[in-house]
């Protein structure tokens, strides 16, 4: 009888160590690497060579917008330089200081408009990129999985590389089937909320 409780209780220990013993992990399978060239990919695609032409007509009229502000202003900036030096330091009368308040405005006008336009430009900039980035987020997985890789690599992150590892004319080809046109214009930002009124006091 004590032989068999004995024996019970040497088993028990058994079981026990062995359900204390961490379940053995699972091997990770070998690594399989495929690249991507997202720059080409944002260069070549389609929709993207659409968006890039518009958004390079976007800065070609910035760039006429400024030298038109330029040319305006130019004439005015240079006949009341030379006024003030002519004045060898004496204070302008009322119609020159006038029209010196008067360039000053439109000045600041101008460098404001400027400033808005370009400002409007990288905002447009980034938004085809977003679009870009999430179009392309889900066709990554099907691409892999076509050709048996299990990592995805950007080109600009590699030393060397093997051309047989590049994904990008696949990547490609499924962007132009899934994205036909993209938005060059962000839409506005939106206002910020305003804050809730203080509580008042009892």
């Amino acid at each position: 009888m004590k032989t068999m409780i004995k024996s019970a209780f040497a088993a028990s220990l058994v079981l026990g160590a062995v359900a204390a013993q961490p379940a053995a992990a699972q091997s990770v399978p070998a690594t399989k690497v495929a690249l991507v060239d997202l720059d080409r990919v944002a260069r070549e695609c389609n929709a993207c060579k659409t968006a890039n032409a518009a958004l390079q007509q976007q800065v070609t009229a910035f760039e006429a917008r400024r030298n038109q502000l330029s040319t305006q202003l130019q004439p005015e900036a240079q006949y009341l330089e030379g006024a003030v030096k002519a004045l060898n330091g004496k204070q302008p009368d009322a119609t020159l200081a006038a029209r010196i308040k008067t360039f000053q405005q439109n000045d600041g006008n101008a460098a404001q408009e400027l400033q808005n336009m370009q400002v409007q430009l990288q905002r447009n900039q980034a938004y085809i990129g977003q679009q870009i980035q999430q179009k392309l987020q889900p066709l990554y997985a099907p691409a892999m999985t076509k050709r048996g890789a299990n990592v995805l690599v950007e080109v600009g992150q590699t030393l060397a590389r093997d051309p047989s590892l590049d994904i990008t004319n696949d990547i490609l080809a499924s962007l132009n089937a899934s994205l036909t046109t993209l938005a060059t214009t962000a839409p506005a930002p939106q206002a910020a909320p305003a804050p809730a009124p203080a509580p008042s006091g009892r």
